[in-house]
This record gives structure tokens, C-alpha cells and sequence, in this order.
């Protein structure tokens, strides 16, 4: 008899998604520029790793900060002791403050209606108890991030919906989708509680226009449900069209003014996980103009605080404005650059990809490289690039893409040299087992040597996590 719940004992975290897979194995052999020049390098981290310097130099410069100190006096004491789960006010403030900054100050934030969580992931997982029960679902559009298989359902027993969505209009929302997975889960009796986006989106790289937006929010209002955005890359939008939150949607329909209830069914989760690159610091909000969704999240953020050291530092960084300007920025800045130095390298690997704005990664469209358009061809080429490449990307297919052949792949979380030498492994691979010219200026290729095809074939099938495992500096 078995002695742990069933949650304990059950299979439905994710965790056995190829997105965590591609993880373990370069866990087991990860890369490093001098210790182990010939391990994997991980491509499948969204991490933002470009404007540490920026804030390294802003901690060097503000000592009181980092060592806990006002005025030049300790006040170790006063942030060890209890602090309430309302979080402390000049952090409350501030990281609304710069909310509006990365906004282009379009909208405002109220510190009232902020609750604090550690990550993102707490407070998607917290938004979810709070709008919907076992058993009911929430509509997401495809493809989505892996984790949201364990954030959203795992725990809260909340159902996903996929919204399809295909590469014909470059993955946007239509509605004629959303209507077909709202008619999926009645097929499925399901009540659909809501709908749920990223914006940016995560993994396509793109930000939602306002028609999206709008057609979002008309279609929540006619059904009377929740639309959670998740916009915890609203920083990253480094070239056009530029990012428009959906409070900017919310705020020109006069939703505010008007009395319409959509106001208070649209909630926004945030964190400074990405746009600042500080996954550690476990920071993430929600911002809810529901004061019962704001007073039930507050409670159960008990579970998941974020320290008072932590928010004590970032409340005096995110309160110096010559900062925070400059660092939005540079960051647009350096990403514009990084993310056009990766397209290049694609590029002259006869790989093209989704066009992006935002985003710490690109949407990649390998299908070309695929023996066959299956999901089972995807894999086989996902294994080749993990084990014999030695590059982990994101398989489409473990972001529940309903087209075989698109990856994605990170660049933000590594050197330029790194980066280098990944499109060079890469462009070698391809080359090798493929012929694949460069892509041209329409993002296209000739076509494939299908004797070499043939050839990655064979190999491929040989490949399996069960089978094979990694040889260390190899």
C-alpha cells in the first residue's frame, strides 16, 4: 500500500517533457569556455544575462543597498524580523513604478492592487486557484511555454485548452480559433474560467497587435470569463511593432469609466525574472484590478513570499531613475544586436526563423531538416542536435505546436563567443548531413540532398534517451 498522496505519486508535473529532458542532458555534460569547450551548450535557457554589468555597477555604487543599510546605519535586524505578506511598500511602489517605465509610462499601476509572489510561476499557479476550480479550464494559445503544464494544472487541477494556432499568419490568434477551443471544452464539459496569453509571447518572440488584444477582450467580455496576460517579457521589446500591454487596450476601450466588468476579469502577472535577469531574486507579481482577486491572492501568497532583503535592495535600485532608464535602453539595445547576430548565424546555416521583436529567443523553422512532417521526425532531429551537435533547443512539439519542425532557440544566456560557437556547430551539422545553402532574403533555401537525408536517417534512428547517454567533454 502505497504510504504519499497521489499527488506525490502522480505523473502529471511535466517533467518528463522533452523541454526538461533537453535540461538533464546538458546538466550531465554542460558546456564551459575553458573547463569543457566541447559539452553542450545550453540554447534552451531564457535567461537575460546581457546587462549584468549595468547592475553590478549600480550595486558597487550604492553599498547601503547591497549591505543593508540607511543612511549608513544597519538595519539587518529590521529586515530579518516578520514581515507581513503585503510586502513592503517602497518595494510595492517602485516595481510599479517601473512597470509603467518598460510601458512607456502609457498606464500607471496602483501598489494596492499588486500582489507579491516568488516568480512568475507562483503567481500564474496563484492566479489560477483564485479564478478557477478543479476541473475547469482556462484557453491557451499555441504554442505556449512547456512549463505551463505544471504552473497551471499540476497542483490546481485546472485543464489547458489549446487555441491553435498556425504558421499561415505567423502564429497569431484568430477568431475562429479562439471559438473552436472554447466549443472543444463544452464538447469536453468543461467550464472555460478564461484565457491566458503571454505578451510577449514565449516561445514565438513576437509581441500581440492590438487587434489581437482587442478581439481578446471583446471575446472574454461576450463570455463573460478572465483574461490573464503574462507579461513578464514586456521589457524585452527591443524593436517594432512595440509591445502594448493589455491594460493599454483596457484603458483606451474606457473600461475603467464605463462600469464594463471586463475591467475587473483582466489580470496581469509580471516578474523581473526576464526584463532585469534576476530568475534567482524568485520576483513576480500580480496586478489585479479585482479587489477580491487582489485581497484572496495576497493570503495565499503566504506560500510563496518574496524576502525583505530582496525586495529592500531592488526597491532602492528600481527607485533610482537614471538607472532604470538607462538600463531599459541598453537592454533594448543589446538584445536588438544579440538576437540579429543569432538570425545571421541561422541564416548561413540555411535555417530561417520566425520575424521577432522581443524576447530573449527565436522561433526556429527546421522543418526542411525533417525526414518526414511528423512529430516523430521532429524528435529525431531534436536528439541529433542535443547528443551529436551538443546544443539544447526547445523541440516545438514540447510547446504543443501543432506543426512538426520549429525549435526554439535562446540567446541571451551566453557569451558572444558562445554563440559563435554554437551556430558554427550548427552550420557544420547542417552542412554535413544536408548541403542546405544559405538562406536567402526571403527566408528561403533550395532544396534538400536526399541522400544525406537518407544518411541522418539511419543515424537518427539509432538515438534515444534510453540508450544512448552522453560522453562527457565530448
Amino acid at each position: 500500500m502505497c504510504m504519499l498522496s497521489r499527488k506525490a505519486t502522480c505523473n502529471s508535473h511535466g517533467q518528463d517533457s522533452s523541454y526538461f529532458l533537453g535540461w538533464q542532458e546538458y546538466e550531465k555534460n554542460p558546456f564551459h569556455e575553458v573547463r569543457n569547450t566541447k559539452g553542450i551548450i545550453q540554447m534552451g535557457l531564457a535567461e537575460n544575462q546581457l546587462c549584468f554589468d549595468i547592475l553590478k555597477s549600480w550595486i558597487a555604487n550604492n553599498p547601503d543597498a547591497a549591505g543593508f543599510k540607511r543612511n549608513g546605519e544597519s538595519i539587518f535586524a529590521e529586515l530579518a524580523l516578520f514581515q507581513d505578506y503585503h510586502g513592503i511598500p517602497e518595494f510595492k511602489k517602485a516595481l510599479t513604478e517601473f512597470m509603467s517605465e518598460i510601458r512607456g509610462n502609457k498606464v500607471s499601476f496602483d501598489p494596492n492592487h499588486l500582489v507579491l509572489a516568488a516568480g512568475a510561476t507562483s503567481a500564474n499557479e496563484t492566479l489560477m486557484f483564485c479564478l478557477a476550480n478543479h476541473g475547469e479550464a482556462f484557453l491557451l494559445p499555441t504554442p505556449y511555454y512547456p512549463g505551463f503544464d505544471r504552473d497551471l494544472k499540476w497542483r490546481t487541477g485546472v485543464e489547458i485548452i489549446p487555441i491553435h494556432c498556425t504558421s499561415s499568419n505567423g502564429f497569431q490568434i484568430t477568431e475562429t480559433a479562439l471559438q473552436e477551443a472554447y466549443l472543444e471544452a463544452q464538447k469536453r464539459n468543461l467550464r472555460v474560467k478564461g484565457v491566458l496569453v503571454t505578451n510577449p509571447s514565449n516561445p514565438l518572440g513576437t509581441t500581440m497587435t492590438r487587434n489581437e488584444l482587442n478581439m481578446l477582450v471583446s471575446f472574454v467580455d461576450e463570455k463573460g470569463i478572465h483574461l490573464v496576460s503574462d507579461e513578464i517579457y514586456s521589457g524585452t521589446a527591443f524593436s517594432t511593432p512595440s509591445f502594448v500591454s493589455v491594460m493599454e487596450i483596457l484603458k483606451e476601450r474606457k473600461c475603467d469609466e464605463n462600469g464594463s466588468q471586463v475591467w475587473k476579469r483582466v489580470h496581469v502577472v509580471y516578474s523581473l525574472s526576464k526584463d532585469l535577469g534576476l530568475p534567482g531574486f524568485r520576483v513576480g507579481a500580480i496586478y489585479s484590478n479585482d479587489d477580491m482577486v487582489v485581497a484572496a491572492a495576497t493570503k495565499m501568497s503566504s506560500f510563496g513570499l518574496v524576502s525583505s532583503q530582496t525586495q529592500y535592495l531592488l526597491a532602492a535600485m528600481l527607485s533610482d531613475k537614471k538607472l532604470t532608464k538607462n538600463y531599459i535602453s541598453e537592454n533594448h539595445k543589446r538584445l536588438r544586436q544579440r538576437q540579429k547576430k543569432l538570425v545571421s548565424g541561422l541564416q548561413k546555416a540555411g535555417i530561417s526563423c520566425l520575424k521577432g521583436n522581443a524576447g530573449l529567443f527565436c522561433w526556429v523553422d527546421m522543418r526542411h531538416l525533417l525526414r518526414s512532417n511528423t512529430f516523430e521526425a521532429e524528435m529525431e532531429l531534436w536528439k541529433k542536435i542535443v547528443y551529436e551537435v551538443r546544443l539544447n533547443i526547445s523541440p516545438g512539439s514540447s510547446c504543443h505546436c501543432t506543426e512538426p519542425g520549429w525549435f526554439r532557440v535562446c540567446f541571451a544566456n551566453m557569451s558572444e563567443e558562445t554563440l559563435d560557437l554554437a551556430m558554427q556547430r550548427l552550420k557544420a551539422f547542417v552542412t554535413e548531413y544536408y548541403n542546405v545553402p544559405e538562406v536567402n532574403g526571403h527566408g528561403q533555401n533550395s532544396r534538400l540532398n536526399h541522400s544525406r537525408r537518407r544518411s541522418l536517417t539511419k543515424w537518427v534512428f539509432r538515438l534515444s534517451f534510453d540508450d544512448r547517454s552522453p560522453i562527457p567533454g565530448r
